[in-house]
């Protein structure tokens, strides 16, 4: 080779370290849908607020975000490569797992503790799991509140099948449950402060029953993605799970600009009910047992224990482990 054309092509490689070096070289943001497993309220305002503020894209995810139609239906689409990333209840993976193969692992814990519930009416009589045959509970495809009902029916002697399950749409539980159409509707407790103040603008007044009350300590609402990225794409999840964790904390800090940046996302939710669910939501995060395990965190004693519930409920298989299902190597460091 000659002097004149190495030194060509060692001025192009100069000039190449040069712009890589440049703020403005930096390698492009990996782009990521992130879809939930419900409507837009107030609980999922860090994620919303983590775009607005840059969090995301200070750690390299272009995040886009999806409203879901309960947790297996969130996870159906993860699978089939809708989205990157799908929010859903970890009894929903339990089960999709065993029964259809899909392969999909939970990446990070979001609530330390399950806030399932039944949220009925004050009026409609009904204070207890006791003595719910023959009502009509409000349903969405593939919801975890769905999963675990038995165990709750069986705690309170309730037949769960003489009970009608009426299949609708996320967006219309609220409006279903206040007008009477139904007697009830599952609902994680963090959205209690909304739907409680819909139904008081019409005269009505909502209860809630919690789970925990049957002995629900146990995971629930969690990050999973398909086997393929934990394989493929590792350092994106990574950030991810970063940018999320940050995410939390400012929200933390700072719940009223959290709350101001999801209602400018998200006009049509209240800037009240944001910081009603965004509280309720955090105090499910940030907890003694996130302490130990960590933010996002889990333990195997928890895990177990939320298997052996999940399993029994929907009759799958008493001796799968666990663990298989999960992957918690993307977590940031524990503080």
């Amino acid at each position: 080779m000659s002097k004149t054309k190495s030194s060509a092509l060692t001025a192009v490689f100069s000039a190449a370290i040069a712009l890589a070096a440049l703020p403005g070289a930096a390698r492009a943001a990996d782009k990521v849908h992130l879809m939930l497993d419900w409507i837009p309220t107030g609980d999922y305002a860090p994620y919303y607020a983590g775009i607005a503020s840059g969090i995301y894209e200070r750690n390299g995810i272009e995040l886009r975000i999806s409203k879901g139609n309960g947790s297996g239906d969130t996870l159906s689409k993860v699978a089939g490569g809708a989205a990157e990333i799908g929010m859903a209840d970890i009894s929903a993976l339990f089960t999709a797992r065993q029964r259809s193969s899909v392969p999909l692992k939970m990446i990070g814990a979001v609530y330390a503790h399950s806030p399932h519930s039944l949220f009925v009416r004050k009026d409609s009589g009904i204070t207890t799991f006791t003595g719910l045959e023959g009502k009509k509970i409000g349903i969405t495809p593939g919801n975890s509140h769905r999963l675990y009902f038995p165990a709750v029916a069986a705690a309170a002697k309730t037949d769960p099948n003489k009970i009608e399950w009426v299949t609708v749409d996320g967006s219309a539980m609220g409006p279903l449950l206040i007008s009477g159409k139904v007697d009830a509707i599952p609902s994680y407790s963090t959205n209690f402060y909304y739907q409680n103040k819909q139904a008081q603008k019409a005269g009505k007044e909502l209860a809630f029953l919690p789970f925990v009350e049957a002995g629900f300590a146990i995971y629930s609402l969690a990050f999973h993605t398909t086997e393929a990225n934990i394989k493929n794409r590792p350092e994106m999840l990574k950030n991810f799970m970063k940018a999320t964790s940050e995410s939390w904390e400012a929200a933390r800090k700072d719940p009223q600009a959290t709350c101001e940046a999801h209602v400018k996302a998200i006009p049509q939710v209240d800037l009240d009910d944001c910081l009603g669910s965004l509280k309720a939501t955090l105090s499910f995060i940030f907890t003694d047992h996130a302490k130990d395990a960590g933010v996002g965190g889990i333990t195997a004693e928890r895990l177990n224990k939320t298997y052996e519930v999940v399993a029994q409920a929907q009759s799958l298989d008493p001796k799968a482990d666990p663990a298989t299902a999960v992957d918690m190597s993307f977590l940031p460091p524990k503080k």
